[in-house]
């Protein structure tokens, strides 16, 4: 298995090559400006979190994830608040 990085214009530009490299096995890292954004696997191979499972090093978790709070509704900047709760 080969792991390749590519722009998101690359991989637009020749998807149809790329998705047959994932198809015989390889790992595709997309990048946006340089930093990466996603990874294409072939399906069905174990994800790296499957695999630290399977050996025992991990656990899966016990509860589903609780979600998140409601964001907070506030006028103003981040630094006006803070000053206004110093007073």
């Amino acid at each position: 298995m080969t792991v390749a990085t590519i722009g998101i214009r690359e991989l637009r530009d020749g998807l149809s090559r790329h998705l047959a490299a994932v198809q015989e096995g390889d790992e595709i890292v997309v990048t946006d400006h340089g930093k990466p954004i996603a990874r294409i696997l072939p399906y069905g191979e174990e994800s790296p979190l499957d695999r630290l499972i399977r050996l025992g090093v991990a656990r899966p978790p016990r509860a589903p994830r609780a979600p998140l709070p409601e964001p907070i509704k506030a006028n103003g900047t981040v630094s006006d608040l803070i000053k206004e709760q110093r007073r």
